[in-house]
């Protein structure tokens, strides 16, 4: 296959699904429709072409109806599983996540110079929410300042009170904005980012999502050019290792303004370089439906002028 794909004898220097531990609650998630429906006699199809055994991925989906993310109707392959609020939550944070990420590569900018702060003292007969508020804080993109107060210079405000409320810890909770910020002594942003956010893990991450897959848009062009196909037992596999493999970084990523960060950055060359490689996986292949993994990616990459 390595030979034929020109995906593949790129994507074997990562691996491929047979030598990777491949996250198997990835490829499920990967799986759900807009309305966040996941359709067994689509999975285990994909899962299968994937390297991932039915039992994988039974006890995958068991997993995500004991955590209140999915309920589940009928049996076997022909079982759906439909969102629940919590599993709406969880699927569309990654999507509004992938749209800020375009939205700010596209327009260079994103930031108002404004931070801001969320603060919180929540007692520890509430550890459970205060824990749950902290983690949310952190996967909106948010830095520790102190215990109990964290930044952010995204417009969070809503979406992290939306959560105290939900918790049941709003009262505990305090949101206010500053355009002159001083931590120990540091005033000038993009030194306070570097200083507050993981920036040199999260390039240096995305530098090797490049380095290992920066030859697939020109492999897939050349297949182009001689007319060639990809089989979905090509395509499936090599589009679900990339998506991992981009994963692993974008979750580390905050999304930081362009404002904040070094310049050339490279998470927008690897969103790039994913979006490419994404579009002509799917122009090469075999089936003319547009694949169901990671279906909504593709409502993201599509409004992508």
């Amino acid at each position: 296959m390595a030979e034929t794909t020109g995906v593949g004898s790129t994507a074997e220097r990562a691996g491929t699904p047979d030598e990777l531990e491949i996250p198997t609650r990835v490829l499920v998630l990967g799986m759900a429709h807009h309305d966040g429906t996941i359709l067994a006699s689509e999975l285990y199809p994909v899962a299968e072409a994937c390297g991932q055994t039915a039992d994988q991925v039974r006890s995958c989906l068991r997993r995500l109806v004991a955590e209140g993310l999915f309920v589940r109707s009928g049996e076997g392959r022909d079982a759906v599983f439909a969102a629940t609020e919590a599993g709406l939550r969880a699927l569309g944070a990654s999507l509004e996540k992938a749209r800020l990420a375009y939205a700010q590569d596209a327009a260079g900018k994103g930031w108002d110079r404004t931070w801001r702060l969320i603060a919180f003292a929540i007692p520890e007969t509430k550890r459970a929410a205060r824990d749950a508020f902290r983690d949310h804080l952190l996967e909106l993109g948010g830095a520790a300042i102190q215990n109990g107060l964290y930044v952010s210079p995204h417009r969070w405000h809503d979406d992290a009170l939306r959560e105290a409320r939900r918790l049941g810890v709003a009262e505990h909770v305090t949101a206010a904005s500053t355009d002159d910020l001083e931590i120990g002594g540091e005033r000038d942003p993009r030194a306070l980012a570097a200083k507050l956010w993981p920036i040199e893990e999260v390039a240096a991450r995305y530098e090797r999502f490049i380095a290992i897959y920066e030859g697939i848009p020109e492999d897939l062009e050349e297949m182009r050019r001689q007319r060639r196909r990809l089989t979905e037992a090509e395509f499936l596999p090599g589009a679900l290792i990339i998506g991992i493999k981009f994963q692993e970084c974008f979750n580390l990523d905050p999304l930081l303004p362009p404002e904040l960060l070094p310049r050339p950055w490279p998470g927008r060359r690897a969103r790039e370089l994913l979006a490419r490689s994404r579009r002509l996986g799917i122009l090469l292949r075999e089936e003319h439906n547009k694949p169901q993994l990671f279906a909504p990616w593709d409502d993201v990459l599509d409004s992508i002028p």
